[in-house]
């Protein structure tokens, strides 16, 4: 079952109904794909675009069953879906990716403690379960670090950033005395991502390098081609690789990566990685022959990769809140390629779409 392909007209499940799982869909469709998405949240924008939907919790093991019987592979569009649910759907129906690439992404500690294992470049880390842990790693840590709950936190949730001593007084208190980890901090030059394809045959393809902006701890914008060394960024594009094959990867992954600059010296140190499609790859829709989302539906369906040659230079940008009131300036520049992703209520910090600035690829 796990080396089972689809055929034109056979449907994937969907875990999560965002924006993610709309693009998902849409890509499916063109493909000639259904799609049956399954979410709690009624209000899920990618039931707009998909055949069939089920609005149900996640751990109701009864709507899972017949989930299964109403698809032929099922995928994923957020990381922390419960490995209860991943293992009960793998039991049923080819789960891409695998479980395996949840169960190490859900955990701080297993994601880092994987990667140094496969011989990945990460920060240093320690598991902390106390304050007195914490004070301590501290000390070997030159007082300053990075200290993240091991399970769940996105977009800046469920961390500190401690630069001196009093930033850690109370850390583990405040992040909810659950486990958590340590990481040394940083001092890099830009934040880099790498969008990595891989197929139920093995066959890997790793997108351009992406030079990523943030602001609030959200992603803003993510520039194509990176302002790197040609040979630092193919270097990424294999580190990429490696993690993708290391997991027995089927689908599409984003790896997030800092870029550290010592003299005339560029290496990179891998951030961590998100098991699904990835918004600093929203870039590819546009500048791309074979977006991310094409890409991760043929591997998913176990059908040959496509290209991930780029055509344009490209800057994305996600619309936040209120930026996405601005559709119809937007809709007027030429270059721009608009995508706005159906949510029916605007919020402060909210993904409301995005858009691909196109341009010509420099000589």
């Amino acid at each position: 079952m796990t080396d089972a392909k689809l055929s034109p007209g056979d449907t994937i499940g969907i875990l999560g109904g965002g924006q993610l799982g709309r693009m998902i869909a849409l890509a499916a469709g063109r493909l000639g794909l259904k799609c049956h998405v399954f979410c709690p949240d009624e209000a899920s924008p990618a039931f707009d675009v998909s055949a069939e939907k089920t609005v149900a919790a996640y751990d109701d093991e009864k709507a899972l069953r017949d989930f299964a019987g109403k698809v032929d592979a099922v995928t994923y569009e957020f990381e922390n879906v419960p490995g209860e649910t991943a293992d009960i759907l793998a039991s049923l129906r080819p789960v891409r990716p695998g479980p395996r690439a949840l169960s190490v992404s859900q955990d701080r500690l297993s994601e880092k403690t994987f990667l140094r294992d496969a011989g990945i470049p990460v920060a240093d880390f320690e598991s902390i379960d106390s304050q007195n842990e914490l004070d301590d790693a501290l000390t070997r840590f030159g007082g300053r670090g990075v200290v993240k709950t091991r399970r769940f936190g996105y977009d800046g949730k469920g961390q500190i950033m401690i630069r001196a001593r009093e930033d850690a007084q109370d850390a583990f208190s405040r992040l909810g005395h659950v486990p958590t980890i340590l990481e040394a901090l940083v001092t890099f030059e830009r934040e880099i991502s790498v969008i990595v394809a891989r197929g139920l045959d093995g066959t890997a393809r790793a997108y351009d390098v992406a030079e990523n902006v943030h602001e609030n701890h959200i992603l803003k914008t993510s520039t194509v081609p990176a302002d790197i060394r040609s040979a630092t960024a193919a270097q990424a594009r294999e580190i990429a690789e490696r993690i993708a094959d290391a997991l027995g990867y089927v689908g599409v992954m984003g790896v997030e990566m800092f870029l550290v600059r010592s003299g005339e010296e560029e290496r990179i140190i891998v951030n961590e990685i998100a098991p699904r499609v990835h918004n600093s790859g929203h870039w590819t829709e546009d500048a791309c022959l074979v977006s991310q989302f094409e890409q991760h539906v043929r591997a998913v369906a176990g059908w040959p990769l496509g290209t991930a040659e780029r055509h344009f230079d490209v800057t994305m940008e996600n619309l936040i809140g209120h930026d996405a009131d601005a559709w119809h300036d937007i809709l007027s520049d030429p270059g721009a390629r608009l995508h706005l992703y159906g949510k029916a209520e605007t919020r402060a910090g909210r993904k409301m779409g995005h858009v691909n600035r196109l341009r010509p690829i420099k000589p």
